[in-house]
């Protein structure tokens, strides 16, 4: 009998897991990309949403502790060298708690060649909320937010919707 009731609350939690990984999957991006002005991880001077007008970005929220994240830098950084010069940058928002120090340790090391920028609570609201890390938005040029993605995103996908969004 307490096999049967364990079972059935590992079975309502799995489907109240599965109900949650799906609301979020499908949770609607922001409109609109928020303004902001953060500081860059590696030379702390602010940067602001502004200096991306007229850019293709995917800003993506991570941190140095997490493994997908980690894995995404390789692809990361092929972006920037592949469409950086067509109008298009890839912006990581750092929600690190150890500071620009540990951050800038990070870029320096995989030689990052992308901007990197220390992240607020309000900016990762602002994004339409950020549950879990890595999260990366696709922004147009004219900076409407047009895909959200939850989790680590193969390499192959990123490129293939940066591709259909770019002039």
């Amino acid at each position: 009998m307490k096999q049967f009731k364990y079972s059935r609350y590992v079975g309502m939690l799995f489907v109240s897991v599965m109900w949650l990984l799906l609301a979020v999957e499908i949770a609607p991006a922001a409109k609109q990309m928020p303004s902001f002005s953060l500081p860059d991880a590696v030379t702390g001077a602010s940067v602001d949403s502004s200096s991306f007008a007229g850019k293709t970005l995917l800003v993506t929220f991570f941190a140095t502790w997490c493994p997908p994240c980690m894995q995404e830098v390789p692809d990361l950084i092929d972006l920037q060298e592949q469409y950086g010069e067509k109008g298009f940058s890839v912006v990581a928002l750092s929600v690190d708690q150890g500071g620009a120090k540990v951050v800038k340790r990070l870029v320096e090391r995989r030689f990052i060649n992308y901007p990197v920028l220390m992240a607020d609570g309000a900016t990762a609201k602002d994004f339409g909320g950020v549950v879990g890390i890595p999260t990366s938005f696709l922004v147009n040029s004219k900076g409407t937010v047009v895909k959200k993605y939850p989790g680590y995103v193969p390499h192959a996908i990123l490129e293939n919707d940066i591709k259909k969004i770019m002039n």
